[in-house]
């Protein structure tokens, strides 16, 4: 029986030395969770149970227990390289199979699909219609953005102006932009039509003979827009008069076969203090067309694309996994890994929330083998081997020596 045991013992040393290697080959796979190989003993146990002078009968491999600690993390610069800081693992699809991993080396494919080496396609929470959040309701490839962002039309103007409170009036009665005898002070800023071309929008601001009292003028490319606004204010300088504030102009005919500009002027944050003309304010919420120029991610998982035109549109959001047991997944390459009923099942959230660690741009997770750890695994179980061995040829000694009893 001797000789099974010390068989048994260097089966136990070889898986071993199996998962040292493993864990040594994979030291800079990035992703990648190393193993430990778990033994447990073997005592052979008869109907009526065990005696209390049995001998064990050995060894044998119990399991082979993944160890899901946080490998370092990496700076690589590139957009697409995602690493997890804390709990969780991405989720993506296989052919419509969901696996999980912690690597986040992913590119595009020729589709523009985010994929990892492998194929698997990343999985994220599609934009909601609005625009305004996620729909964590479902998942769905994320597909990177290649074309232009359309344009948006100026609709709303915001202005904010300081008007000197001891302005005079001025000397020409009559109000005509080309003539700065006729207005006070003026600004502009640059507007949008349905085509995403530019227009310049001016205000002309015009003091009368009322105390307190002005006109503003408005004009796009030089047409007057809508008639004279006239702004009445307190005698602390704040805007009485128009309320509210927003003051709706005519529709104005770019001339080039865009819809017609319809802009409504916020003039709430004009005032009438001291003795001189300031713009703290000026700004319009329409743009041209924009050119992509890169992806960023947020460290919830928020993936958005970014355009010339300043404009950033979200394409949606990290989908992350969790398990009540992760050591229950299945390894199944790739660094990848599925569900199995030792796992539980897959609670699904985002970055930052709950049991999520958060997701980090341009930087990748390392491989958390200890190389130092392994070489003095590896040089045990090769002690432990030899000792087996050398168990099986004392054996052999004994049996020999009985043997040759005459």
């Amino acid at each position: 029986m001797s000789f099974h045991v010390a068989r048994s013992g260097m089966n136990a040393a070889t898986q071993d030395l199996n998962v040292t290697s493993h864990n040594i080959a994979n030291a800079n796979t990035t992703g990648f969770k190393q193993s430990r190989a778990e033994f447990a003993d073997l005592f052979p146990v008869s109907t009526y149970g065990l005696s209390g002078n049995a001998v064990g009968a050995g060894v044998k491999l119990a399991t082979v227990a993944q160890q899901f600690g946080q490998g370092n993390v990496e700076f690589s610069g590139r957009a697409l390289d995602l690493a997890i800081s804390g709990e969780g693992f991405f989720t993506l699809s296989e052919r419509g199979a969901t696996v999980y991993s912690r690597a986040g080396n992913f590119g595009a494919d020729d589709d523009g699909f985010v994929v990892n080496p492998a194929g698997h396609r990343l999985q994220v929470f599609p934009p909601n219609a609005s625009g305004t959040g996620f729909d964590t309701g479902r998942l769905g490839d994320l597909q990177l953005a290649t074309g232009d962002a359309p344009p948006r039309a100026s609709g709303k103007v915001t202005v904010g102006t300081n008007l000197p409170a001891n302005a005079e009036v001025p000397t020409v009665g009559t109000f005509d932009a080309a003539d700065p005898e006729s207005w006070n002070h003026t600004t502009s800023l640059t507007v949008y039509d349905s085509l995403g071309a530019a227009h310049t929008q001016s205000f002309h601001f015009v003091k009368t003979a009322n105390p307190n009292e002005w006109q503003v003028h408005t004009s796009i490319d030089g047409e007057a827009v809508g008639g004279p606004t006239t702004l009445q204010y307190s005698d602390t300088g704040a805007l009485v008069s128009p309320s509210p504030a927003s003051v709706a102009l005519g529709a104005h005919d770019p001339g080039n076969g865009a819809a017609p500009l319809e802009v409504t002027v916020d003039l709430g944050s004009t005032s009438q203090y001291g003795d001189r003309f300031s713009v703290s304010a000026l700004s319009q919420d329409g743009h041209a067309t924009g050119r992509l120029t890169g992806i960023e991610i947020t460290a919830e998982g928020v993936v958005q694309a970014r355009y010339t035109n300043g404009v950033s549109t979200p394409l949606g959001q990290v989908a992350m996994t969790n398990f009540a047991n992760p050591q229950g997944l299945q390894s199944i390459g790739d660094n990848a890994w599925s569900q199995t009923a030792a796992s539980g099942d897959p609670r699904v959230g985002t970055a930052g929330s709950s049991e999520f660690g958060l997701v980090q741009g341009g930087a990748l997770e390392a491989s958390n083998v200890d190389l130092t750890e392994q070489l003095v695994n590896m040089i045990t179980a090769q002690r432990n081997f030899q000792a087996n061995a050398q168990m099986i040829s004392t054996q052999d000694q004994v049996t020999q020596t009985v043997i040759n009893i005459r």
